[in-house]
Parts: C-alpha cells; structure tokens; sequence
C-alpha cells in the first residue's frame, strides 16, 4: 500500500466488508480480459457468501478462474471545500469454490438474508422452497485483507 498514513489493521477491514452495502467482485476471463460485478454479500470467518445465477458470464468465469478480488466500500464524505473525500474501504483476495450441497447453500443464503433483510425472515422458508433448485452460492475463501481509511466518514 503506498499510502501507509492510510492503512487499517485487518478487524477495521472485516468491519467495511461487514457494514458495505454491495462489493465488487473482480475477476478476469479465460481470455484474459477484466470483468467485474456489483454483489450482495454476507460474511463468515475469512469466507465471503454470495448468491447467483446458476448460467451466465459471472457462474461461468468463476467455475474457470476462481482467483478473485473483492472491493468493499464503506461509509464516505465528500469534503467539497477542501476537495477530498473521507472514506472507508477494504480490499480482499482469495479462491472462489461453488457451493453445491443444499444444507451448505441454505446457511450461506440465511446469512445473506439475514444480514441485508432481517425484517423479511418469515418468508425465507418459502423463497428457498421456490428458487434454490436455480440458485448458485459460491463462497471467496479469503487469502489477504487490506483496509484502508481517510478522516471520519
């Protein structure tokens, strides 16, 4: 990191990648090309749950290459009248592995749930009866964390 001033130690890390309200998931194609999508995620230990489409360019991508990199973004404040932002964010690496048995798929889906709409868990039940059959989970398996931060967002 080169701005050293800046860095976070790991537990302010694992906070923005536990309070962001999306990630970014970066990955690079067989071909070698960039490609990066906006998730909904759920954290638990040094593992990051995320749901998707069992088809597509993403599922596809992953099941080749599962290198990733995960960006999360937490609170900011634009400074307009010193032209700078306070922020918060964290940066995480690690291998993508698909999750396939339906007990694993549940609990990471619960988490999801849990974390980003605690107020709609009555109908958890229901929605897995009716789309986890199509539903891929693949969990990141978090080998470096880097946390970065500037002022009080």
């Amino acid at each position: 990191m080169r701005r050293k001033d800046r860095e976070k130690d790991r537990a302010f890390a694992l906070r923005v990648i536990d309070s962001c309200e999306y990630a970014v998931l970066a990955m690079v194609t067989q071909e070698q090309e960039p490609y990066a999508v906006p998730l909904t995620i759920a954290r638990e230990g040094d593992t990051v749950y995320f749901h998707s489409a069992g088809e597509g360019q993403k599922a596809e991508i992953l099941r080749q290459s599962p290198t990733v990199c995960l960006t999360c973004v937490g609170k900011t404040h634009i400074v307009e009248d010193k032209f700078t932002t306070e922020y918060e964010s964290a940066i995480a690496r690690g291998s993508v592995e698909e999750i396939v048995e339906d007990s694993q798929k549940i609990h990471a889906l619960r988490l999801i749930c849990e974390r980003h709409t605690p107020g709609n868990m009555a109908a958890f039940e229901d929605a897995i009866a009716r789309s986890l059959h199509r539903t891929a989970i693949f969990a990141v398996h978090l080998t470096n964390i880097t946390g970065k931060g500037k002022g009080t967002p």
